[in-house]
């Protein structure tokens, strides 16, 4: 891939989704989607005060127990006066936490300006730290790679190949030994804090294609326990048809690699032929990936025992 990983600077989500994702109760609405462009929160108590130079009008706006008891303390041409200086600002949406009590003086002046509304029963730094989460994910730098993704024994496997190599194959003998699909054919990845994380497109999750047989829904016949809806990628797996004119690793010593969005996996290359039992294969690469995280090189033990045979034997002079 190769690419650098560039940060979306906007991204529209249905108001609808947002409040349901978020377990929020909307009070207002003016479109059905509404533009993110920040990760951040923010709360307005500078604004408040009469200070709003630097007001960060891209941010999504939280409503606490202190700037809910502040309007409340407020006779109410002072508190239209504040909630005004608020809602004219072009912010994505105010959320109230806490589950305050959203009047009919505020409702208005959202609809007036065209500003979102939401109120959450959540702590205001609950609901800060699930929004910023939740954002973070949204304007990630994002593409789609051809190929499929699995969880084999916690391990997030990318498999990649020409078209017809038998990765879609290869993936339903995994899942019939126990392992997890992730997405089949389009792997949507996304790069949050320099990790990647691989999704299924809606359109197609749970779903496997594969040539004769047709559609399969995976999670229909092999239960909930054969899918997941995201994964962490730590390993890349490529599989070519086999080339007698070709010399393949054998030791385990070729340092490949492959980039998704700036970060680089380690790539094994599994050559492909008549016979060969890939998923044993794959499973078996995928083990030996997580061994080496932990330490163990099966290649240095090696390099140990031939050490440990060549060292001259001790010789008794006496």
């Amino acid at each position: 891939m190769g690419k650098n990983p560039v940060r979306k600077s906007e991204v529209f989500i249905p108001a609808e989704k947002f409040a349901a994702d978020l377990e929020l109760e909307t009070v207002f609405t003016p479109s059905e989607t509404i533009c993110f462009k920040s990760t951040a929160t923010n709360r307005p108590g500078l604004l408040f005060a009469g200070f709003d130079e630097y007001f960060p009008e891209h941010r999504i706006q939280i409503l606490g127990n202190a700037e809910m008891a502040y309007l409340d303390s407020l006779d109410a041409p002072t508190r239209e006066l504040q909630l005004e200086r608020l809602f004219s600002k072009g912010v994505p949406c105010v959320i109230v936490t806490h589950k305050h009590t959203v009047t009919a003086e505020m409702k208005r002046i959202a609809e007036e300006h065209s500003t979102a509304l939401f109120v959450s029963l959540e702590s205001t730094a609950a609901i800060e730290s699930d929004v910023v989460h939740y954002l973070t994910t949204a304007l990630a730098a994002s593409d789609v790679i051809h190929g499929e993704l699995l969880d084999i024994s916690g391990i997030g496997v990318l498999l990649i190949g020409e078209s017809g190599i038998g990765k879609s194959e290869t993936a339903l003998e995994l899942v019939h030994r126990g392992h997890m699909l992730v997405a089949d054919d389009l792997v949507e990845v996304k790069r949050i804090k320099n990790k990647i994380y691989g999704y299924p497109p809606k359109r197609i999750s749970n779903l496997l294609e594969v040539r004769g047989v047709g559609l399969i829904d995976v999670e229909a016949m092999y239960g909930v326990g054969g899918v997941l809806n995201q994964k962490r990628i730590h390993l890349v797996i490529e599989m070519e048809q086999w080339d007698d004119s070709k010399s393949y690793d054998r030791l385990g010593n070729e340092n490949l690699t492959y980039d998704i969005l700036g970060v680089k996996f380690q790539r094994v290359v599994v050559p492909v032929s008549a016979g060969r039992n890939l998923a044993v294969v794959i499973e078996a690469a995928s083990r030996n990936f997580r061994l080496k995280s932990m330490g163990r090189d099966a290649l240095d033990e090696l390099s140990y025992r031939l050490m440990e045979k060549n060292r001259p034997e001790d010789t008794d002079f006496d």
